[in-house]
């Protein structure tokens, strides 16, 4: 039997609905996030998205589960997933899944 030694990149996806009138400040939430999402050790790709109808999308990519793991405990994301919810009209819809397609060196 063989065992790779090389990380699978985890994907995490999702979106989230702004309460009417708190699309202004879900989306400076989320913005001002982006960079340092981005410089968490094992992040390959963060983005952010505005959908034509009022949703944001989300789209990460970390090294490993265990780079992810570790993003979710920052306390940058806990102080968001504090204030997220006042300004949102349900909670995240999220996904994630292992990365089947080889992802660029």
């Amino acid at each position: 039997m063989t065992t790779s030694t090389t990380p699978t990149p985890v994907a995490l996806y999702g979106f989230l609905t702004p309460k009417p009138g708190h699309a202004d400040h879900v989306r400076k939430l989320l913005t001002d996030f982006v960079e340092p999402s981005r410089s968490h050790e094992g992040s390959l790709q963060y983005h952010l998205h505005e959908q034509e109808d009022g949703r944001f999308f989300l789209y990460e990519v970390w090294r490993t589960q265990e780079d992810l793991d570790r993003h979710n405990q920052s306390p940058e994301l806990r102080a968001l997933m504090t204030e997220l919810p006042n300004h949102i009209s349900e909670p995240p819809q999220a996904y994630s899944g292992t990365m089947r397609s080889p992802y660029p060196a």
